[in-house]
């Protein structure tokens, strides 16, 4: 445990937003797991899954969760799982 007063604060506020990205991401794995068991098992609102899919991995790429370029991709391959 650092002794220095910026260190300790530093080290409180890593924490807060190590947990705050995990659950994020958890939350964003969560949506796209859900978008591929439905494509996969045909169901109808699969369509509507694919964009909520869609724009939570547009809206973790501007909180700067991920990369603009893996949430393309991940995009372009949902596409064609609903396809």
């Amino acid at each position: 445990m650092p002794q220095i007063k910026s260190a300790i604060k530093r080290v409180k506020t890593q924490d807060a937003t190590n947990k705050r990205n995990a659950a994020q991401m958890n939350k964003l794995r969560t949506i796209v797991k859900k978008f591929k068991k439905a494509a996969v098992a045909g169901e109808e609102d699969a369509s509507k899954l694919r964009l909520e899919a869609e724009k939570a991995l547009d809206k973790a790429v501007s909180k700067g969760l991920i990369h603009k370029n893996k949430a393309s991709r991940t995009k372009s391959r949902l596409a064609k799982m609903s396809k």
